[in-house]
């Protein structure tokens, strides 16, 4: 079979053009989203003078720690804030996966009366305007004793992370042959250990996937942790940075807010880097069968 006219124009020069025009795309996408990053962190250490100066300048010729020292000062002090955002994201992140594997394992691998229609009404909940339920889960927290609680703070992130995170470990378990399953049961192996020895390492990116998500959420949420948390000891960071952005007298206190955004922002990025070959994993996990 003789090639056709138009294999035969084909110039291999065309594809490394393409190439190249997409590789540069994407380092001025890269650049694009990168720069307010580098911009807040670049003004968290410059001095107050510089950190208000307009026009602005990128970087300083100053490094300067004053900014995060003036945290120490916003409210019970930045640390104290920060302490409380830890605590709060691993507890959602703990509960989360400990509830939301066993449940994507139940979906994805057991068969039982009214599975599906459960399974619909748990990603049902996820179309909830979380705004439209406040007054009802105040009144919840308040009648068990667990408002203005981190713990009840807590319950709140997972009851909301809990349908994305279902959805994403039966996806994830899916993707695992029922050959393993029936290969340990006739070594005898119980469900328990089939899920814990067998199921949970090869899912490990669909769990990552899952933990990243609910620390992100609940790290970041603001609102339900200004509306249930009364006190001041036990506001989180994005409350912090509300208190820093509104300032005495309306004044806002730009170096210190971005040295608050920068507390803020980079254990989200460090934890992501982290665990970024497992997110996405865990996103396509299920995609292919």
């Amino acid at each position: 079979m003789t090639p056709t006219q138009s294999e035969t124009n084909t110039n291999p020069r065309d594809g490394q053009a393409g190439y190249l025009l997409f590789l540069l795309a994407s380092i001025l996408f890269a650049i694009f989203f990168i720069m307010p990053i580098v911009w807040s962190l670049a003004n968290s250490f410059k001095p107050a003078a510089e950190a208000l100066a307009n026009p602005a300048a990128l970087f300083s010729k100053t490094f300067s720690l004053e900014n995060y020292r003036r945290l120490e000062n916003v409210g019970a002090g930045w640390y104290v804030y920060a302490a409380n955002s830890v605590m709060i994201a691993i507890g959602t992140v703990l509960l989360t996966v400990i509830i939301s594997v066993p449940a994507g394992y139940g979906f994805s691998k057991f068969r039982f009366p009214g599975q599906s229609i459960l399974f619909v009404l748990i990603m049902a909940t996820m179309m909830i305007p979380f705004q439209s339920i406040l007054t009802p889960l105040f009144l919840i927290l308040k009648l068990l004793g667990l408002q203005n609680s981190l713990f009840g703070l807590v319950l709140i992130y997972v009851t909301f992370q809990l349908p994305f995170s279902v959805f994403m470990m039966r996806n994830a378990f899916d993707a695992v042959p029922k050959a393993l399953i029936e290969a340990a049961r006739i070594d005898g192996a119980s469900q328990a250990t089939i899920l814990r020895r067998i199921m949970l390492p090869i899912a490990l990116p669909g769990v990552a996937t899952v933990a990243l998500f609910a620390f992100l959420n609940s790290w970041n949420e603001f609102l339900a942790a200004l509306i249930f948390l009364s006190d001041q000891n036990k506001f989180t960071l994005p409350i912090m940075l509300v208190n820093v952005s509104s300032g005495l007298y309306g004044i806002i206190d730009w170096g210190a807010l971005q040295a608050g955004i920068a507390v803020t922002m980079v254990p989200c990025i460090i934890l992501f880097l982290l665990l970024q070959r497992y997110y996405v994993r865990g996103l396509t996990a299920g995609a292919v069968k």
